[in-house]
């Protein structure tokens, strides 16, 4: 016996929640409108002076393709635990407060390269859980 249409078609359609907040900007904004209060845009945020700004920094070395592939390695070792949902300096952490041994050199690299997202996050970043 075969059905016609979608599988999707026997579940009901959800609709986005609105958030409180949004709801109460709206509701506050109409009421400002019927009143005849003006409604005023929200401020911009002003550029920064040159007093605030920071000195540029020298940027931080590339990564190589061996650290990399070695980090891909550390990913891929399930002795560590699982290394989806968390960085990967927090996976190193974890194992070391486990007791597992990660290697030593992975933990330098990491922190070498914080602000390299190819290095910070793992392999299975990019998809969701």
């Amino acid at each position: 016996m075969e059905r016609g249409g979608r599988i999707t078609d026997c579940f009901p359609r959800r609709h986005r929640a609105r958030t409180r907040a949004a709801g109460k900007e709206r509701r506050a904004a109409r009421s400002g409108k019927r009143r005849g209060i003006p409604v005023a845009p929200p401020p911009r945020p002003s550029p920064p002076s040159p007093a605030q700004e920071e000195p540029p920094r020298d940027p931080p070395p590339a990564a190589s393709r061996e650290l990399l592939e070695m980090l891909r390695r550390f990913d891929l070792a399930w002795e560590y635990g699982p290394c989806t949902g968390i960085t990967r300096l927090q996976r190193w952490e974890r194992a070391q407060a486990l007791g597992l041994s990660p290697p030593a050199p992975v933990r330098e690299a990491l922190l070498e390269h914080r602000d390299d997202p190819a290095v910070t996050y793992s392999l299975w970043h990019e998809y969701g859980l």
